[in-house]
């Protein structure tokens, strides 16, 4: 699939979404929403409502990442199989049922049942959502749009339903547990309404294949594993907000009351930015140049805490490198998310977009999960204060070797 040019700017007539588009998009909004009602409360509910003991939240949790995550690439191969609209549907139920379980969930077995649900109805629906999206990215650039403006709306999407599910879910937590997770329950109730009569039986250009043969393909693709690999450096970087960023809250202003008002900052840069830094970037620079740039953003911003953590500053002035990793990694986040989804297209077999879209998630889920254990070491560990942070610093900015680079073929130059 030949990669077209980006930089242009368009003619708002071009550029306009099509219906299913909006839908889809509209569809991240909701989904997020939902899920972000109830994630947030979760911990303390189980903590303290259920009983558990802190490993075995920690367990939990990661038991709801790993079947959401780490199934993506299953979801994605039986979204190219049967089409998105069955794979959609289905995983809406069962959110639903997830949902409506968790809050009724008593007995630790009961909750462990109902978040493995919770996050397979994830694994299903949101490969095959993402997969459209890129898919119909890459149509909407054909006639003239934008790739990376497509994506970018759905991030925004994304980060606009992250932002107002926590805030439904304590508004509602005023009540009890149980109504935010029928309130998210009912939020997926108008998602699966809205999509069984919206979303189309067959999308034109969509052709279903067979589930067997993707995979060993998949795994000798070096070009695409080494784009995961780049991504999944991105997530691992990303994944320190909830890792290596609260514990310099702490340190900085002796309680974690600032962060609040950090991740607050980070949402708002996104749903404000992302598509002003979206349309900039996308006229001077493509697609890997595009991520090289995001990955040494997010390389700089540990580095600006690397750099200021010998000095011991707390209070306000402790708290700025902070701010500043916060503002670099979003920047970075802005430029590499968009950016990794719309390239997929341009490395994916014929039909099996889904399933590389899903292993995107997948590989890159793994590589968080290692890593992340690596990273949580490493601030352990003792060593002088600015080296943790630097080897955090090396690690996006080592992966930018990883990307792949244009592949000349005998139809011109490709990403």
């Amino acid at each position: 699939m030949t990669v077209l040019t980006t930089g242009t700017h368009k003619a708002a007539g071009r550029d306009r979404l099509s219906p299913l588009l909006r839908l889809l998009i509209l569809t991240q909004l909701a989904f997020n929403v939902g899920f972000f009602a109830v994630l947030p409360f979760l911990s303390e509910h189980l903590g303290q409502a259920v009983g558990m003991a802190g490993w075995l939240v920690g367990f939990v949790l990661g038991l709801r990442t790993f079947s959401q995550q780490g199934l993506f690439v299953v979801g994605g191969a039986l979204a190219d199989r049967y089409g998105i609209r069955p794979v959609v549907l289905a995983g809406c139920v069962l959110r639903i049922a997830g949902f409506a379980w968790l809050g009724y969930a008593a007995q630790t077995w009961s909750v462990i049942g109902a978040v493995l649900l919770i996050g397979f109805a994830a694994a299903l629906f949101s490969p095959a959502v993402e997969s459209e999206v890129a898919r119909q990215a890459v149509v909407h650039e054909e006639q003239g749009g934008s790739r990376t403006r497509v994506l970018a709306l759905f991030t925004v999407a994304g980060q606009a339903g992250a932002f107002v599910g926590p805030l439904l879910g304590a508004l509602l937590l005023s009540v009890d547990f149980r109504t935010v997770c029928l309130a998210g329950a009912g939020i997926f109730v108008l998602v699966l309404a809205g999509h069984a009569w919206l979303l189309p039986q067959h999308i034109p250009g969509r052709e279903r294949v067979e589930v067997r043969g993707g995979i060993g393909p998949l795994l000798r693709n070096r070009r695409f594993l080494a784009l995961c690999c780049a991504y999944g450096s991105y997530l691992l970087a990303y994944n320190q907000l909830y890792l290596a960023l609260p514990a310099e809250v702490e340190r900085a202003a002796g309680s974690q009351a600032p962060l609040a008002w950090l991740f607050a900052l980070s949402s708002l840069l996104v749903v404000t930015a992302q598509l002003p830094v979206t349309r900039w970037v996308g006229d001077r620079l493509d697609l890997r140049r595009s991520m090289v740039t995001g990955l040494l953003l997010i390389a700089a911003g540990f580095a600006v805490v690397a750099a200021a953590r010998p000095a011991g500053w707390t209070g306000t002035a402790g708290l700025l490198p902070a701010a500043g990793l916060v503002v670099l990694l979003t920047l970075g986040q802005m430029l590499v998310a968009p950016v990794a989804r719309a390239w997929v297209p341009d490395l994916a077999e014929e039909g099996r977009l889904g399933l590389y879209m899903g292993a995107l998630s997948s590989v890159s889920g793994l590589i968080v999960l290692v890593g992340s254990s690596a990273s949580g070491t490493l601030l352990d560990s003792g060593l002088p204060v600015a080296v943790p942070w630097l080897v955090l610093a090396a690690v996006p900015a080592a992966a930018v070797a990883l990307l792949p680079r244009p592949a000349v073929t005998g139809g011109g130059p490709r990403q």
